[in-house]
């Protein structure tokens, strides 16, 4: 199923007894591979505010929101995703984070630029 064709189909379920963080993840995600970094992080934030320990949703957050050109907030999402990755035990995801955050630490600019 195309992208825009299954994002159409989630969006109907915005609302219903089915809108939850597993919902809100999946759009996101769709949204990220349609090239749409803003909506993706609309959702995100959704999916992480109703289960705070979904540690996917927070990478795929960090994700959005520095393809949005927030770098400083995608840092702080993946900091985020870090801590509840490992308080849950899921080291592969926190590994990850730990790679995406020490790079985007890299890019940024320090305080004395």
């Amino acid at each position: 199923m195309a992208t825009n064709a299954l994002i159409s189909n989630l969006e109907k379920l915005l609302g219903g007894p089915r809108d939850g963080a597993l919902l809100r993840y999946s759009l996101g995600n769709e949204h990220l591979k349609a090239g749409n970094p803003e909506q993706a992080v609309a959702h995100l934030r959704t999916a992480v505010e109703q289960d705070a320990r979904y540690s996917a949703a927070w990478k795929s957050l960090g994700r959005a929101l520095h393809e949005s050109g927030r770098p400083g907030e995608a840092l702080a999402a993946y900091e985020q995703g870090i801590l509840v990755a490992e308080a849950r035990g899921d080291i592969q995801a926190a590994r990850e984070m730990t790679v995406f955050a020490r790079r985007l630490r890299r890019q940024m600019p320090t305080a004395g630029d």
